[in-house]
């Protein structure tokens, strides 16, 4: 068959007048190819459509059956199109965003989402927790739209931009002798049991840290590898040693757990925003975008 939605506009507009000529009127066009449209609409179905006389044109079963079919096709032609105009201006569809553990105590990230969610409802977005390394092989390949990580050596393929510098902190127990202090010199913690990162895990701060260490010549005696920011959290509050994590950790409020600025200039980490620099980004990723750079 070779049925176009015009010929199904045409069938309707005469099935509803019940007349050639108000029909053509209706359509903004002539009878006589009005009629020859009908006709190629007969042709095609292999069915009578309408029963013809000198003064009346009716419905036939057939004509019937299609009027309602045709109004539904019309009708999902026009809810596709609307969704699809939707898409485009990135009103639905899906939003992938890679983060690593600190990301949601970020203010900077949790008031974009926020404010991503007020804005466009109904964009679906999956939040994957995934260390910083993890989300390169997604981010290249598509299985991410947008990650949020801390800064590490990227591929070509990727691009990044700056969405915060924040200061490293040291982490004590509240009964440690350094927890009345307003502020501590890196060096302080030379001869203190860390609890660290396991070297395996893939996190950028795992490197980050140590290389902070290393500069000041401080060889850190690792007592406690863990996988997660948390675990070094709850770690440090019962005790078991000391930690350095970024500032934004202290919204997760651990009352055992001693905040201390570093006096070093350098002690700092930065949180990058990553997308792929050989994809189009889409209206959704435009969204995100934009609130994440505006902070």
């Amino acid at each position: 068959m070779n049925i176009e939605l015009r010929h199904l506009r045409y069938f309707i507009a005469v099935a509803e007048e019940l007349h050639f000529g108000r029909a053509a009127q209706r359509l903004n066009i002539s009878q006589p190819p009005l009629s020859q449209q009908i006709m190629q609409l007969e042709q095609e179905t292999g069915a009578r459509l309408f029963a013809r006389t000198n003064r009346s044109v009716q419905l036939t079963a057939a004509g019937h059956q299609l009027l309602l079919d045709a109004r539904a096709i019309l009708q999902q032609v026009e809810l596709a199109a609307a969704r699809a105009a939707r898409l485009h201006r990135g009103e639905e569809g899906t939003l992938r965003i890679g983060f690593t553990s600190s990301a949601p105590f970020t203010r900077e990230v949790s008031d974009a989402l926020f404010q991503f969610r007020q804005a466009w409802s109904q964009v679906h977005i999956e939040m994957q927790e995934i260390n910083t390394r993890q989300q390169l092989d997604p981010l290249h390949d598509g299985r991410l739209d947008l990650g949020v990580m801390r800064n590490t050596p990227l591929p070509a393929d990727l691009n990044h931009q700056l969405l915060l510098r924040e200061p490293l902190y040291a982490l004590v127990h509240w009964a440690h002798p350094l927890a009345d202090e307003e502020s501590i010199s890196i060096r302080a913690l030379a001869q203190e049991p860390f609890v660290f990162f396991d070297p395996q895990g893939g996190t950028a701060l795992y490197s980050e840290v140590l290389a902070l260490l290393h500069r000041y010549q401080i060889k850190p005696y690792i007592t406690q590898e863990v996988g997660e920011a948390m675990t070094i959290l709850g770690l440090v509050a019962t005790g078991l040693g000391v930690s350095i994590l970024p500032a934004s950790f202290r919204r997760a409020r651990l009352t055992d757990v001693v905040w201390l600025p570093l006096q070093e200039e350098d002690a700092l980490s930065e949180l990058w925003l990553v997308w792929s620099a050989t994809r189009e980004p889409t209206a959704q990723m435009k969204h995100m975008m934009q609130l994440l750079q505006r902070k």
